[in-house]
């Protein structure tokens, strides 16, 4: 069983302050990506009951409204990458967890810590970047309070079972400043105060949500690009096999083929035909249709000659290419 840390435990390793990775430049959304906010219009936001969000425009700039509560997108993700900035107000005030608190909540459930870090000490998975009681952030390039921070986050939700059980857990990938501070972790359940919370099945797509913590900070540049669930581009299943292939058979297939200076050998080994090429060994299995597909891959081997007897030569097919080997005298 995993053992983890507690959470907020204050004897956990502090993540290392670095400098960041260059200066924080206003990032373009790419094609296909959802623009939350530009500076103009909050049309795309609400507070967490439906009405209007509370927040306010300043200077291009989403600013926090002290008291009036948490808001998030009208629009609902689930797979997604998102960027957002944001800017803790100069000069600071306060320290540890009640300097410039905030979060980003993909899909208003886990969150991921925002917090003036610089030069600022807490317990380690409260460090801007953290997965917020779970996971400290790698490093810590949190830059001086008026700087635009920046957040690259790449989210995967976690999957359900039709019967509520959890298949697989939500996953995290961050970038602060250009660094990056979480590395396709996987989370242990919704982000909690105190304690993390147990996993309990929601729907696949769900707002985003932003943390009004009572402290003054501003977000700009937030866009979020939906991503693709894996299960929607499912391989096929594969053509079925020969299972009556006898060891003699195997045999006639044994040799060696070149394309000039280049060659291959084919080996009978103890789990079937081995292609040995290019330094790899690559097992072999045989279709129905009599073609050799490399294990594991969309490579072809098609032979040439006669049936029931050695093959004079293969093709090979792969990546929409081919490649024709001669097979050597003994």
């Amino acid at each position: 069983m995993t053992q983890y840390w507690p959470s907020h435990d204050t004897t956990r390793p502090r993540p290392e302050t670095i400098a960041a990775a260059a200066a924080a430049v206003v990032a373009q959304p790419p094609a296909g990506a959802v623009v939350l906010f530009d500076g103009t219009s909050l049309d795309g936001w609400a507070a967490l009951d439906g009405s209007p969000a509370p927040w306010q425009i300043v200077d291009g700039t989403l600013e926090v409204v002290a008291r009036t509560g948490d808001i998030q997108t009208v629009q609902q993700f689930g797979d997604l990458q998102l960027h957002i900035e944001w800017c803790a107000p100069t000069p600071a005030s306060g320290d540890g967890q009640g300097r410039s608190n905030s979060g980003v909540f993909p899909m208003g459930i886990y969150e991921i810590q925002v917090l003036d870090s610089y030069d600022n000490p807490t317990y380690a998975d409260g460090y801007a970047g953290a997965i917020y009681g779970q996971h400290p952030p790698i490093f810590n390039p949190t830059t001086a309070p008026g700087a635009w921070q920046v957040y690259d986050i790449v989210f995967r939700r976690p999957r359900f079972g039709d019967d509520g059980a959890l298949l697989a857990p939500a996953r995290l990938t961050i970038f602060h400043n250009g660094v990056c501070v979480q590395n396709n972790v996987e989370l242990r359940g919704p982000t909690g105060w105190i304690a993390p919370m147990a996993y309990t099945a929601h729907a696949d797509a769900l707002p985003l949500r932003l943390q009004e913590h009572g402290d003054p900070l501003r977000f700009r540049n937030i866009w979020a690009l939906p991503l693709p669930d894996p299960a929607a581009v499912a391989a096929p299943p594969l053509p079925a096999l020969r299972s009556d292939v006898l060891a003699d058979e195997l045999e006639l297939y044994v040799g060696r083929y070149c394309r000039g200076a280049w060659c291959a050998v084919i080996t009978h080994e103890t789990g079937g035909l081995v292609l040995h090429i290019g330094g790899r060994v690559l097992p072999l299995d045989i279709q129905q249709d009599g073609r050799m597909r490399v294990r594991d891959s969309a490579a072809l081997l098609n032979f040439g000659g006669s049936a029931h007897s050695a093959p004079t030569d293969f093709t090979i097919a792969l990546g929409g290419g081919e490649m024709h080997f001669a097979r050597q005298p003994e």
